[in-house]
């Protein structure tokens, strides 16, 4: 409880720091003037001079110089998008902090000194010794580590760590998947990933638990509570749709050298009648961790254009057969061959991805055969070193998650499932 209590006063502190420098920027902005970084960092230390602000001593400063780090993250992203020097969406000035958010981080650096100890807890400057558990072993010597609360109260550490790129062994297959809502993911080779569909399924009981919550008088305790419940019912949905997503992706990546998906505007889709079950689907985050695991193990990723008519084209013969209703989910074509709606669909993104990037498939396939004929010429036998194949290989540059025992109410293992996540440097 003390730790808590602890890592609660950093979260606030941090927070101070960085509502107090926002405000300074916005303030000399006001007035026609620009502060410096260093300005801000003396006006942090000076600040622990007041009385009004002693309290801030009583944390680690390596935190509260992080959180000026990340207002200046957040408003050179903000610039950057301003100036269309920055890809994707635009990205909003930085806005104050509140102790209400759902999520409270805060980071240390190896300036504070945190270490992993012998008996495997995680210490941390003026907070102390936390006891952790472990997804896996960390690869190697994390540069920060940061601790996060999520809405529903677990804590997760999070490391940056050097992890390097390992490529699998070069596989034969190639595929390419048409994503929907009947089926989660449709093969080109014929596999049917089918749709959990994990919210539908508990929509029941957090339309029950969001109901007690409503019932609760403002402020009470009881409140507070019901709130505590419908959060953990959204976090385990959560996490069982992106360890859903990890383990799919991850089989994919492992058994196929190349994977094309169409490009789809889920922002767009989501904006129409079916936008609960285009959510509850996932699709943005299972794309991002195919790209990502593909340029992590020599894979080759490709998006095909979102207005290819993958549903329209014949496989066999190239002939369009127009647009479809949704509930056709099989048409035979002229040329006599009948269609699985879906198979066909993804049948011609993955020629449509090889018609946008031969050249890309070649050069990776052909490399890939030089690893393979290099391994093949290595000694057998007793003086062979074993070799790991598969998903062993993910395994090794995984991301690297710790969390903590004091609150994980998630039935799914909060230490492969959690939000926290390792970055690559």
């Amino acid at each position: 409880m003390g730790q808590q209590q602890s890592l609660a006063k950093a979260f606030g502190c941090a927070r101070v720091v960085y509502n107090d420098a926002l405000r300074a920027r916005r303030e000399a902005f006001e007035a026609g003037q620009r502060i410096s970084d260093g300005e801000l960092s003396k006006r942090l230390t000076e600040s622990k001079r007041i009385p009004e602000r002693k309290w801030l001593g009583e944390v680690s400063a390596v935190v509260l110089q992080q959180a000026l780090a990340d207002l200046n993250t957040a408003y050179r992203n903000f610039f950057t998008s301003v100036t269309g020097k920055r890809n994707g969406p635009r990205v909003a000035p930085p806005k104050y902090r509140s102790r209400k958010d759902n999520r409270q981080s805060i980071r240390f650096t190896k300036n504070s000194r945190f270490t992993v100890t012998a008996g495997r807890r995680l210490r941390l400057p003026k907070i102390g010794d936390i006891s952790v558990r472990w997804s896996r072993e960390l690869p190697s010597e994390p540069s920060s580590v940061t601790i996060v609360k999520d809405a529903a109260a677990r804590y997760f550490a999070s490391f940056v760590v050097e992890v390097e790129s390992v490529p699998l062994p070069r596989s034969d297959s190639e595929v390419g998947i048409d994503l929907g809502l009947s089926s989660f993911a449709v093969l080109s080779n014929g596999t049917v990933i089918e749709n959990p569909r994990f919210l539908r399924r508990v929509e029941r009981k957090l339309r029950k638990a969001q109901q007690s919550l409503c019932r609760k008088a403002k402020g009470s305790k009881n409140r507070a509570k019901a709130r505590a419940r419908v959060a953990r019912a959204h976090v385990r949905v959560a996490d069982a749709r992106r360890d859903h997503a990890h383990k799919q992706s991850t089989a994919i990546i492992r058994d196929n050298q190349a994977v094309f998906v169409e490009d789809l505007c889920v922002k767009g889709l989501a904006r129409a009648r079916l936008a609960k079950s285009v959510h509850d689907a996932g699709w943005s985050m299972f794309t991002r961790m195919l790209e990502d695991k593909a340029g992590r193990y020599g894979r080759v990723f490709g998006k095909v254009d979102r207005w290819f008519p993958s549903s329209q084209l014949c496989s066999v013969c190239g002939a369009q057969g127009g647009k479809k209703p949704l509930h056709v989910r099989a048409w035979t074509c002229t040329c006599g061959v009948t269609h699985d709606r879906d198979v066909n669909a993804a049948q011609n993104i993955l020629a449509a991805g090889h018609a946008d990037s031969p050249t890309l498939v070649e050069l990776v396939s052909a490399s890939a055969s030089v690893e393979q004929s290099a391994l093949e010429q290595e000694p057998t036998g007793s003086a062979a070193q074993p070799t790991q194949a598969g998903i062993s290989h993910l395994q090794t540059g995984e991301d690297v998650k710790a969390c903590s025992p004091w609150s994980c109410p998630s039935p799914i293992p909060p230490c492969t499932t959690g939000t926290t996540r390792t970055r690559s440097h």
